[in-house]
């Protein structure tokens, strides 16, 4: 199969602006028919440039990592299908895909994973930088800070020249930030002493038993979130991974530029969804008076957002969504959560909004977001560490748009605009205004 950095030149397409003569435009070609318009020279050509507020219909970059079908609702990566890797792979296994290309075999796997297990602990000193945190401050907070405080424990990470120390440094992050989650975890619950990794232990277990006071973790629950981490570790050019890339464009370092996109992974709109939902339906618990069939009823009537539902990528069903519905009904079952109110609300809102044509020609179905929530819920886990866990497990994509992106040897991000603001104006002195 060929990389999306040997796109074919293939189509072509001309624009004509005003009166000047027709400039010509390449149309690229990606593996999957993708049709890109090169539109690199526009403004040296023409003086004009593209606008495209939000980015929603402009390449970025070519990749070779994630490939999405919006219409069809297809996620791949590498080329490999959501749903196969969901069935046969770890997360550290597809962590390794995303970031090297392939899928190792079983003795490149184990030197992989006892990489990133001999990396996992981090130091007392770094650690320290919590007890100036608030127990109740953002845990995103605090592991945006953590992970650029790494910088000072790891001076390698700042070499320009990264590719000599990548595979550990890659290591250090994936590793490290398990620890920072269940350190982050344990301070905002006011545990005392800091996580101390397990290598005996394989890697969402250790991360979930470093978190919980008791260190009792249950096989199930274990499974379930490290396929959460398997189906969140890349999406694409996401908010937070274009994020990722764009710092790392200015040759910042691997840790920094994770860091970055930590921040952009916070907001509501993108890693903060499922937070968000689980805000929503403890919103209607606590309104009594607004039933779950009341509140898709105001919906409708465009008086309530629903958070959880639809896709601003996919046209269709998120594939991901569908893999984690099966282990949601899985995890509910087998922890005998059905009494939970805001779960009872949750479920009661899946069966009206899947039954209800409204939503079902809108393409709007509970979303990723949706069931990674009703699971995390489930396992106790709180509102508040949701994005944190979802940034361990997006860790191995944005390592891989780093990787890309400095392999690329591009030009530094720098996006241009369309200025609105007053036409040239002159200065008055003060005692004249």
């Amino acid at each position: 199969m060929p990389a999306a950095s040997d796109v074919a030149t293939s189509a072509k397409a001309t624009l004509t602006i005003n009166d000047q003569s027709p400039v010509a435009l390449e149309g690229l070609v990606g593996t999957e028919n993708e049709l890109g318009l090169d539109v690199t020279a526009l403004r040296a050509k023409t003086k004009a440039i593209t606008l495209d507020p939000g980015y929603r219909n402009t390449g970025s970059c070519t990749s070779d990592i994630t490939f999405i079908n919006p219409e069809a609702g297809t996620l791949r990566y590498r080329g490999y299908p959501i749903e196969e890797l969901a069935e046969h792979c770890s997360f550290l296994e597809t962590a390794y895909l995303l970031i090297y290309g392939e899928l190792p075999d079983q003795k490149t796997l184990d030197t992989f994973v006892s990489l990133v297990s001999d990396n996992t602990a981090v130091n007392d000193g770094l650690l320290k930088i919590l007890d100036g945190f608030p127990p109740d401050a953002s845990p995103m907070a605090m592991l945006s800070a953590c992970i650029n405080g790494l910088c000072g424990y790891h001076p390698e990470v700042l070499q320009v020249e990264y590719e000599e120390h990548f595979d550990v440094t890659a290591a250090k992050l994936l590793g490290k930030v398990s620890t920072l989650a269940a350190a982050i975890y344990r301070h905002r619950n006011h545990e005392p002493g800091h996580p101390t990794p397990r290598p005996d232990l394989d890697y969402t277990t250790d991360l979930l038993r470093m978190s919980f006071a008791d260190g009792h973790v249950d096989k199930g629950t274990a499974k379930a979130m490290d396929l959460i981490f398997l189906l969140h570790a890349d999406h694409e050019q996401n908010c937070s991974a274009s994020t990722c890339r764009m710092v790392g464009s200015s040759h910042a370092n691997l840790f920094a530029s994770c860091a970055a996109a930590v921040c952009a992974l916070w907001g509501p709109l993108h890693g903060g969804a499922n937070a968000e939902i689980m805000n929503q339906l403890q919103r209607i618990h606590d309104g009594q008076s607004i039933d779950p069939d009341s509140f898709i009823a105001g919906v409708k009537e465009k008086k309530y957002r629903l958070f959880g539902f639809g896709h601003p990528v996919y046209k269709n069903y998120d594939p991901r969504a569908r893999i984690l519905k099966a282990q949601a009904d899985a995890v509910l079952t087998g922890m005998d959560r059905q009494d939970d109110p805001l779960l009872k609300i949750a479920k009661r809102l899946e069966e009206v909004a899947l039954a209800d044509d409204y939503f079902v020609s809108r393409n709007l179905y509970p979303n990723v977001d949706f069931y990674s929530g009703l699971i995390m819920r489930a396992m106790n886990v709180p509102t508040d560490m949701f994005t944190v866990l979802f940034a361990v497990g997006r860790m191995p994509g944005w390592i891989a748009q780093w990787k890309e992106t400095r392999d690329q040897a591009g030009k530094i991000y720098r996006p241009r605009q369309i200025y609105t603001g007053p036409a040239e104006r002159h200065v008055v002195p003060a005692g004249e205004r």
